[in-house]
């Protein structure tokens, strides 16, 4: 019976309850067994708590197994060594690419090698390719720019595109000014104030500045941090408005124009991009299971994407969480322990572009929603972690607070709030429990989507934490005797 039905009963009897008590003519007596009743609500939802409390703190031991064999035992630097032999053999994997057809093989066969159950999950995914791209300032004086384009961005004719250039800082400005950027390449200098605010002028930059007639636009790499270094990403074009070439430069190179500018100095940028997208690619989401004894119809997914952009070696962005989601099912096989859920990792394709490989698995399986008990992502590094993000019910954050306190010989018992991840988003708010990994990711926007994304970025004791937590608490809320409350 669901809640909703249980409550209509309990209304029902309470009504009931009222009007006996008037009927015998003992109006006060309806108080008393609503008093106690709701004592007793009261009570067995302590008791409830308890009980809950009692059943997680007994997977101790076992927790600490799972640390003891990630952080000091045979697992140990296993997850960090599985990551250098993947990047360093495949090298990055942008959507649509050989490297991702290849990187996807390569996972299949290691995780079926260490004794998983693995399959594929066909999926259509997009197919841009960045071509050969530069760009030149010309006028005040000779320079060649660093540049990335942007996923899903038009090139530009094969000559190319010289114009003058307007910087602005804003949208705002941008619009103040529409009437000196016809025919003029737009460049926007954008201060950096957290990536999630600051990324609308990488999504949205070149649209805002075609309409108003700019013939491209060259953004400023949304990063806290620069060595000279463009970080690329995808970017969105507005119906019914004109595509233009679009690509981002560095902090210092946005920068010297805009002081150029400041000084009234005629600013000339030659830009070539060979960029095209080609039909939609066939790609798969690579899926490992350890079947649940009791109830294998029910599942705890763990995740990370195995896409990356087409530069670096995506070690971080999200090499990382892929293979802390593998390592941790490989730690409970290890210790022969099988949870009375599945264990379910994914490794989505197609992040990059929006989660397309995640939302096609989502529509696949959400008939079974029901059965997904909890949803997890890693794809914010794998740096020293600091505790659990989680999404779920006020019910459910009470069954993970206790399961955090499991984590205390590795100091990550902090239950955060809001789960987060494109590819677990929406289960979420379809009302599925979710969690995220936090780690102290403050380096993390440096090296994003950037040629600085490598094994260099990477700690092997760090991958270890981020290993045992993962395993952790994937194990304890798969084994317990209930499913999280929704």
């Amino acid at each position: 019976m669901t809640w909703k039905g249980t409550l209509c009963i309990l209304l029902s009897l309470n009504v009931f309850l009222n009007l006996s008590s008037f009927c015998d003519g003992h109006p006060h007596s309806a108080q008393t067994i609503n008093s106690g009743s709701a004592v007793r609500v009261l009570s067995n939802d302590t008791a409830k708590r308890a009980g809950v409390a009692a059943e997680v703190a007994g997977y101790a031991d076992v927790a600490k197994q799972i640390i003891d064999l990630a952080v000091f035992g045979a697992a140990q630097n296993r997850s960090y060594r599985r990551l250098a032999d993947f990047t360093d053999t495949i090298g990055n994997r942008v959507s649509g690419s050989n490297n991702l057809e290849m990187a996807i093989k390569y996972m299949y066969n290691a995780m079926v090698q260490d004794g998983l159950d693995v399959h594929l999950e066909p999926v259509k995914i997009p197919h841009w390719v960045r071509g050969k791209e530069s760009a030149e300032m010309t006028a005040p004086r000779a320079k060649t720019l660093a540049i990335l384009g942007l996923g899903s961005s038009v090139g530009t004719p094969p000559e190319g595109i010289e114009a003058e250039v307007l910087v602005v800082q804003s949208f705002e400005e941008l619009k103040r000014r529409a009437s000196e950027a016809a025919g003029r390449i737009v460049v926007f200098n954008q201060p950096y104030v957290s990536y999630g605010e600051t990324v609308a002028y990488r999504a949205y930059g070149a649209s805002e500045a075609a309409k108003v007639g700019a013939v491209a636009t060259l953004i400023r790499s949304v990063t806290p941090f620069s060595i000279n270094s463009p970080h690329t990403g995808w970017q969105d074009y507005q119906d019914g408005v004109k595509r233009i070439p679009t690509a981002c430069i560095t902090v210092e190179d946005t920068e010297l124009m805009w002081r150029m500018a400041q000084r009234g100095q005629k600013i000339v940028v030659k830009l070539t991009m060979g960029a095209k997208t080609l039909p939609d690619a066939d790609s798969f989401n690579t899926v490992a299971e350890i079947k649940g004894w009791q109830h294998p119809e029910q599942v705890v997914l763990l995740s990370g994407h195995l896409d990356s952009w087409d530069v670096g070696q995506g070690a971080m962005d999200d090499g990382g969480g892929a293979m802390i989601s593998w390592e941790a099912l490989s730690l409970i096989k290890d210790l022969g322990l099988r949870p009375r859920r599945t264990l379910r990792t994914v490794l989505w394709t197609a992040e990059e572009q929006g989660g397309v490989g995640a939302q096609q698995y989502f529509n696949l399986h959400k008939v079974n929603m029901s059965n997904f008990d909890l949803v997890m992502e890693s794809d914010l590094g794998t740096f020293t972690p600091i505790g659990l993000q989680f999404t779920g019910s006020d019910a459910a954050q009470k069954v993970m607070e206790e399961v955090v306190k499991l984590l205390a010989p590795i100091n990550t018992t902090k239950l955060e709030a809001h789960g987060e991840g494109t590819d677990i988003s929406p289960w979420m708010q379809a009302g599925v429990p979710g969690a995220s990994l936090h780690v102290a990711d403050s380096r993390y926007f440096w090296f994003h989507h950037s040629e600085g994304d490598t094994m260099s970025v990477q700690d092997p004791r760090d991958m270890d934490l981020c290993s045992a937590l993962w395993a952790v608490v994937a194990y304890v809320v798969a084994d317990l005797q209930e499913m999280l409350p929704r």
